[in-house]
């Protein structure tokens, strides 16, 4: 009896670890991804603030693209800069950016945004 249940123990706990083992060839391509978007994002923070510039420009005037355009860049290059440096630090746990677009070249049309919460890659 002790031995059926140690032999069905070890069954579960490994049926559990199969779909680790099996995305385990991918883990360094993951990884890598993220370490390389959270140092493009780190670098390229600062665009941030002409990307707003521009897109408050065409959405609400000169006017606006000057004051609040610019504040709001400021804020993203901020909110860019630190998503990247959390991806910098927490590389080897894979998972999607938390900023949208992933890259601030992405859409430029865009308006950035932030997910609320982290998502592991597939």
């Amino acid at each position: 009896m002790k031995q059926s249940l140690k032999t069905l123990l070890i069954i579960f706990f490994l049926s559990l670890l199969t779909p680790h083992i099996a995305s385990a060839s991918t883990y360094p391509d993951r990884m890598g991804t993220k370490l390389g978007n959270g140092m493009a994002n780190i670098i390229s923070g600062v665009v941030e603030i002409p990307k707003a510039i521009i897109n408050g420009n065409r959405k609400s005037g000169a006017a606006y693209a000057a004051t609040a355009g610019l504040m709001t860049g400021m804020v993203h290059m901020m909110g860019r800069t630190l998503c990247g440096a959390a991806d910098l630090v927490t590389f080897m746990i894979p998972t999607k950016p938390m900023i949208s677009p992933d890259f601030v070249w992405q859409n430029f049309k865009q308006d950035t945004g932030y997910k609320g919460t982290w998502e592991l890659l597939p």
